[in-house]
């Protein structure tokens, strides 16, 4: 599939042919971040890091809680890639440092191992010191390191004439079981495919920006469909990954949800649907994933009142319920709650709800049976989620801090001896995870 990037310089968004003259200044990155998130994972680049002269980091910490992000450049210690990870990169790209003893302390499937070949030989440094070393030779003297390769054709980067799908296939073999994305110079939706079909992805730069390539383009280049009419079964979930309803999309539809960032779908007998336009029950596109056969899309939405089925309920299969429901039901009684309940006499009374917690927190605390537990647990929640709809805080935004919290690699370290990086099966002393 694509991995969408955004090069930084001076706090611009930006694009250089060969690595070294910039030739478009796209922007404001916020922006991007939002719009290219919406496929999957981006490539942020810090090029002035990369380069030596400064940095980029204040923006590419917000941007890592906008989409998910590969983070690169300018990274040359563990502690530093650690901290990245800390931050919420989904992985760090390492490139001058991508040697045995840094990439053996840090977590194997969260680094991805930059390789930019200049006619077949490494260089580094922004692409403008040579190394002597061929490409090959590099891959194989770092495979099983990292499972994860990113391999750029300096010579076709940014000039949109097509990158060397010749040279792909044998850098694949050679990758074993990490997977490659290639980047430089790759302009059609046929070239995406073609990686697609080597198991590898591809990083989209130049094509993006210029228009060369639209954004639902080239993530459909790899779709297919069985069915007659072509279209694609598309499984609608809310931020919290509970299955909303069934729709169906083809090009046409992908394009606008992307373009708009809303729930956009093809209906069979409507043509182009907007959900919400005449219901009201609206939809924020936040993420689109293809499954891994290519023949169905999930679309990731935020899901407003009444809910997704034409019969007003939240899901097609039935009514809210669970801590979703509840959750919901106490952000729309902030605003409403009935006189003198007992959640509005909560809303309303600071005291109280720091009272409750306390008290509940203690119950569960001294629970014992699994009945008890559960008992405490439920009252525990049930307060805790008055709490966070007081702030304006979802459930899902708790679960995303949640899931940011799991990036985290240094607490994972503490079982660790010392000058030493995890091995294989290692356990975190407090979590008992391997690392």
């Amino acid at each position: 599939m694509i991995i969408p990037s955004i090069d930084l310089m001076e706090g611009r968004a930006v694009q250089l042919v060969g690595g070294r003259e910039k030739v478009l200044d796209a922007g404001e990155p916020h922006a991007l971040a939002e719009r290219f998130g919406r496929v999957g994972e981006i490539a942020v680049i810090d090029l002035d890091a990369a380069m030596g002269r400064g940095s980029n980091t204040d923006i590419i910490r917000e941007l890592v809680r906008i989409a998910p992000c590969r983070v690169g450049g300018g990274i040359r210690s563990v502690a530093s890639a650690i901290e990245w990870l800390d931050a919420g990169a989904s992985k760090v790209i390492l490139g001058t440092m991508a040697v045995p003893e840094v990439l053996e302390k840090l977590p194997r499937g969260r680094v991805i191992v930059a390789l930019d070949a200049l006619q077949g030989e490494v260089v580094v440094e922004g692409w403008r010191k040579k190394t002597g070393a061929r490409l090959n030779e590099r891959m194989q003297s770092l495979r099983g390191l990292a499972d994860n390769f990113l391999v750029t054709f300096v010579e076709h980067e940014g000039r949109m004439q097509g990158t060397a799908l010749q040279s792909a296939a044998e850098i694949v073999r050679l990758a074993k079981k990490a997977r490659v994305t290639f980047a430089g110079g790759i302009t059609t939706c046929e070239e995406i495919a073609s990686l697609d079909g080597l198991d590898s992805d591809a990083q989209v730069g130049m094509a993006l920006y210029t228009g060369r390539l639209g954004l639902a383009d080239a993530f459909a280049a790899a779709m297919r469909s069985d069915r007659p009419d072509g279209l694609w079964p598309t499984v609608v979930c809310d931020e919290r990954g509970s299955a909303l309803g069934l729709a169906f999309s083809d090009l046409q539809s992908l394009s606008r949800a992307l373009e708009l960032g809303r729930g956009v779908y093809h209906s069979r007998s409507r043509g182009l649907w907007i959900k919400g336009d005449t219901s009201g029950a609206t939809q924020q596109l936040l993420r689109v994933k293809a499954d891994c056969d290519r023949d169905c899309l999930l679309f990731e939405v935020r899901q407003n009142d009444p809910g997704f089925c034409h019969l007003a309920t939240r899901t097609c299969w039935g009514p809210d319920r669970g801590l979703g429901a509840l959750s919901r039901r106490l952000a729309r009684r902030v605003l409403a709650a009935p006189p003198g309940s007992y959640t509005a006499r909560l809303l309303s009374d600071p005291a109280l709800l720091e009272e409750k917690l306390g008290e509940e927190a203690g119950e569960l605390a001294e629970a014992g049976s699994p009945e008890e537990v559960t008992w405490e647990a439920a009252d525990l929640m049930y307060f805790t989620l008055v709490a966070m709809a007081r702030a304006g805080v979802s459930l899902a935004a708790v679960e995303a801090e949640l899931d940011r919290r799991a990036l985290r690699v240094s607490r994972r370290y503490v079982a660790v001896e010392k000058n030493r990086g995890p091995q294989p099966g290692a356990k975190c002393a407090a979590l008992g995870e391997e690392t």
